[in-house]
């Protein structure tokens, strides 16, 4: 039976992926095989030796320390894509609210006094602070053409927007989902020069924190919005504000509140919304689920950002596999193979993948392994780990 941790409240809809039959599945659990988490911060966290997946039910993992689980041969998922209409939504919402000031429109009806008939005369001498625009003919730019980017980029074209989006890194699959007629930039700072509104889908990592400063502000049309709901940090927020009081920016939605952003006039801040729907939830944690589970009883690996992506089937009896995960170094497979051999062990079948310094092997062998023979597996200078799925020792 595995064992799996929860750091977080996972939903239901996933944890019911994980028969009780064959899974143990607590929020106090020693020696887990596996971690759930949503949010929970796991740096300083000390990590048991038998952990063999984490999985992150939504698609940062910037709480995960994910370099030190590469060095202990530690697969983490995630689940990009799963919250991608939730965000497209709020994209949508944002770019409205922006456009129509909503936010300040909201405030100022709110603050409204005195009998009906005098609020419904200070309506009427108040909305025209409030005159926004709309968005047939403006130009929408897409910085981050994943699952969450194409989906944003394709509802804009359906409201009449243009559309132009970068992405150095687009894959195959996203490029087919895109509509026909969303423009290529050549950089980032093409798309700020050519864009009324700009939105951000990517990670925050080295290449992308501080995205958005004073230089490239002045790209920048005037009065153009700034849309984040990606993450903190892309964007700076002290050169935004000062946009903003120039006038160089319209408006600057986002989903992270700080008490510089918090009152200004031309900021909507929202609490983190982008993935807070019961339905993003619901398909985060059976993503991750399935791709834990099918890690640890068939040693496939899907959507982990450390791991390459690896899949053999099984036959129908499940048989013997042993996953053996390792640096990606010259001539592992064969000193794998040579101890198989040496051990009387035939490989029925066998698939082995590469990702950076990280190599993944998976074999089929036509009877259970000795633990003798995995030890010595395990021996082999750059080995990581080594487990035998099937073996019922």
């Amino acid at each position: 039976m595995h064992k799996i941790l929860t750091l977080n409240n996972i939903s239901v809809a996933g944890l019911d992926r994980l028969p009780r039959e064959k899974y143990e599945v607590a929020s106090e659990i020693t020696h887990p095989d596996g971690i759930l988490l949503r949010s929970y911060k796991m740096h300083d966290m000390e990590i048991p030796e038998t952990v063999k997946a984490i999985g992150r039910a939504g698609a940062g993992v910037n709480n995960i320390p994910v370099d030190k689980m590469t060095g202990k041969g530690i697969a983490v998922f995630n689940a990009p894509g799963a919250n991608a209409n939730a965000v497209k939504e709020l994209v949508i919402a944002g770019t409205l609210i922006a456009a129509r000031n909503l936010g300040q429109a909201w405030q100022f009806a709110a603050g409204l006094g005195g009998e009906d008939a005098a609020i419904t005369k200070d309506v009427e001498a108040g909305k025209k602070n409030f005159v926004g625009f709309e968005l047939p003919g403006r130009t929408m730019g897409v910085i981050g053409l994943g699952a969450i980017g194409v989906k944003v980029a394709n509802a804009c074209r359906a409201l009449g927007m243009n559309v132009i989006g970068y992405d150095p890194t687009i894959t195959v699959q996203s490029a087919w989902k895109l509509a026909a007629d969303v423009e290529q930039a050549l950089s980032v700072d093409d798309l700020l020069s050519k864009a009324d509104f700009v939105t951000f889908h990517v990670p925050l990592n080295d290449a992308t924190a501080n995205m958005i400063n004073e230089d490239r502000l002045k790209l920048m049309k005037q009065g153009s919005v700034l849309l984040n709901f990606a993450r903190n940090g892309i964007i700076n927020d002290e050169a935004a504000v000062a946009a903003l009081d120039s006038g160089q920016l319209y408006a600057y939605v986002c989903d992270f509140p700080s008490n510089l952003l918090k009152g200004h006039p031309r900021v909507i801040t929202l609490p983190h919304l982008g993935a807070s729907t019961k339905e993003a939830e619901d398909n985060c944690a059976i993503m991750v689920a399935d791709e834990v589970s099918d890690y640890l009883e068939n040693g496939n690996v899907t959507n982990s950002v450390n791991f390459p992506e690896i899949n053999l089937p099984r036959n129908g009896d499940g048989g013997y596999r042993i996953a053996v995960v390792n640096s990606n170094v010259p001539n592992m497979v064969g000193q794998i193979s040579t101890d198989l051999g040496n051990a009387g062990l035939n490989i029925i079948d066998m698939l082995n993948k590469s990702r950076g310094d990280i190599a993944f092997t998976l074999l089929d062998v036509d009877s259970e392994p000795q633990q003798a023979t995995l030890d010595e597996l395990a021996a082999i200078d750059g080995v990581l780990s080594v487990r035998c799925l099937g073996c019922k020792k």
